[in-house]
């Protein structure tokens, strides 16, 4: 897992490409385990959903994990900056207002990654789909309700 403590460091050399396929990750402020509420983790789970109903990306794989989300897209519009203060404001809202709560959901920065090769986009989503087994929440991939993948 990156190292998410210097959060600003992490634009350094950052380039958002339309047609390219990212993998990104963002973990909650002090890595709280927020979205071990199933429901709490839906409303990211919808924000995910409405950045690729939009147009904005081509989701190709996400798990929302207790403390963190990966996600495995095809950005097709706005920035990769764009999308993630999208993704994050919008669900902190949501988090906030069904929690009655306020202040910081997410940590600063998220890490990206480009993929070059088509080999690497599905090994990517293997990663992504499988955290939950290999973080031992989950014995089976179908056991872990936060995931999708548009192969599945």
């Amino acid at each position: 897992m990156p190292n998410f403590s210097n959060g600003h460091q992490l634009l350094k050399g950052r380039v958002s490409e339309p047609g390219r396929i990212y993998l990104l990750t963002t973990v909650t402020e002090q890595r709280r385990p927020v979205f071990h509420d199933f429901h709490l983790g839906r409303l990211v789970v919808n924000q995910l959903k409405h950045a690729h109903d939009e147009g904005i990306v081509n989701s190709i794989a996400w798990v929302v994990m207790p403390d963190h989300c990966h996600w495995l897209i095809e950005l097709r519009r706005k920035t990769l900056g764009e999308l993630m203060c999208r993704l994050k404001s919008r669900s902190s809202v949501a988090v906030n207002q069904a929690t009655h709560a306020y202040g910081r959901l997410w940590q600063k920065g998220y890490y990206d990654r480009a993929l070059r090769h088509e080999d690497d986009v599905k090994a990517a989503a293997r990663y992504i789909i499988q955290n939950p087994i290999r973080a031992q929440i989950a014995s089976r991939i179908g056991d872990y309700p936060l995931w999708d993948a548009c192969w599945i």
